[in-house]
């Protein structure tokens, strides 16, 4: 094999064979290919593509450039991945609810990436919680509570992650080919039985348009399917933070209202939605109906929390911390209400600039060493269609200083749009594929 040939066939429009890609996949684990030859790879597809076929062939072949997990236990293996929006704090409602339902979650995660928050950086903002597990601790932890959220160790799928770094600067992550194969490489490595996918679409999403997101849930559904694992996905409303709080902390406390029975929602009809489907398809369910109700259940009457409890603390976490979630949490030095000085219905919410003012204000990071304020951002935030006078609070800052907080009060009113009429509404769930 060589580098120089596999480029120029997919310089022509090409497909390479199953053996070239995995001889590639290879060769970016262990850097015979060179940062030179990845970008040009990286390149040719963007521009060309890879079709179905090859797809999938890149996919399995990143996926086995690491190692593959395996699983000895009495229940389907189920998993779930998200495109990335803001207030998204499924994951840790959905992980324990499925548990409780009979399933085994090992759910690899990753942290914020641009105006999106991370699921790792909400878990560590709980005190003592580590992410970082060996597979050997992970199985246990994974066989005692039947859960675990933890973020890829450095065997796992090696070529993506060298790839993904040179597709960030070389202007080649936009590629349809590229993302399904980073976004399954990962998840297909943790061996599941079944995936949902949850495909954000709208002003706090990555994917913007119907179509975008659309074509991006197809090749994500056909590609895992033809690996062998079932898979569907959900199209999802990103319009509007799924929550009402964007920021670590406060998001997690928002998770622990939810599986408490104080805040029914969009976040609580997402997770049943996607949990639905993994239920039906392990056959854990009925159906997708019952499925819905099985999680909903759960959550309604304790069990997911205490089960999300348990897992913390194998995973480092405070002991009792379901019990008594509110003191375990930071909080800010700054925080005060921002009026809406305007009145009117709120028609539109830019979820890219809140997550944004969040980074701003030290809850993501602009490079890789910043460090983490897992107190900080915005709370009890308005939504869509609701009703406002210019003393209705528009949201909660919370944020360290005083000067970070007043910008992040003026990126709060930029964000949000009122208008003299009432908006329509998006459906929370905009599509079902596969």
């Amino acid at each position: 094999m060589d580098a120089r040939a596999i480029i120029a066939t997919v310089r022509r429009g090409d497909t390479p064979s199953s053996d070239a890609l995995n001889w590639f996949a290879r060769g970016l684990a262990d850097h015979s290919v060179s940062d030179a030859q990845a970008a040009a790879f990286a390149m040719a597809v963007c521009l060309n593509g890879l079709g179905p076929d090859g797809r999938a062939a890149l996919t399995l072949a990143m996926r086995d450039s690491g190692r593959v997990l395996g699983w000895d236990l009495d229940g389907p293996v189920l998993d779930k991945h998200s495109t990335g929006g803001v207030g998204d704090c499924v994951s840790l409602l959905l992980a324990p609810a499925l548990a409780e339902c009979g399933a085994y979650v090992p759910m690899i995660s990753g942290r914020g990436l641009g105006h999106t928050g991370g699921t790792l950086d909400k878990l560590e903002a709980i005190p003592g919680v580590t992410t970082s597990l060996t597979q050997d601790r992970l199985h246990d932890v994974l066989g005692q509570v039947g859960c675990a959220i933890v973020g890829a160790t450095s065997d796992i799928a090696p070529a993506d992650k060298r790839l993904y770094a040179i597709r960030d600067v070389s202007a080649t992550v936009e590629s349809l080919d590229l993302i399904t194969a980073s976004i399954l490489s990962k998840k297909l490595a943790a061996a599941p039985d079944g995936l949902v996918l949850d495909v954000k679409l709208g002003s706090g999403a990555f994917m913007k348009t119907a179509d975008d997101a659309r074509a991006l849930a197809q090749a994500l559904t056909e590609t895992a399917n033809a690996a062998g694992c079932r898979t569907r996905a959900l199209i999802t409303d990103m319009n509007r933070p799924l929550a009402p709080s964007l920021g670590n902390a406060l998001e997690v406390a928002e998770v622990m209202r939810a599986l408490t029975g104080a805040a029914p929602g969009p976040l609580v009809d997402v997770t049943a939605a996607l949990g639905a489907v993994l239920l039906a398809d392990a056959g854990l369910a009925d159906d997708d109906a019952d499925g819905a109700e099985r999680i909903r259940a759960v959550i309604a009457d304790g069990r997911a929390a205490e089960r999300f409890g348990r897992m913390l603390a194998a995973m480092g976490g405070p002991l009792g911390f379901a019990d008594s979630w509110a003191r375990f949490l930071p909080e800010a030095n700054v925080i005060r209400e921002v009026p809406a000085g305007a009145s009117g219905y709120v028609s539109a919410i830019d979820g890219e600039a809140l997550g944004l003012a969040v980074v701003a204000l030290g809850g993501g990071r602009q490079v890789e060493s910043d460090v983490i304020d897992p107190s900080v951002g915005f709370s009890d935030l308005v939504t869509l269609g609701d009703v406002v006078t210019p003393r209705t609070p528009l949201g909660v800052v919370h944020a360290s200083r005083e000067d970070t907080g007043r910008r992040a009060e003026d990126a709060l009113r930029a964000a949000i749009t009122l208008s003299d009429s009432a908006p329509d509404l998006p459906p929370l769930i905009h599509e079902r594929i596969g």
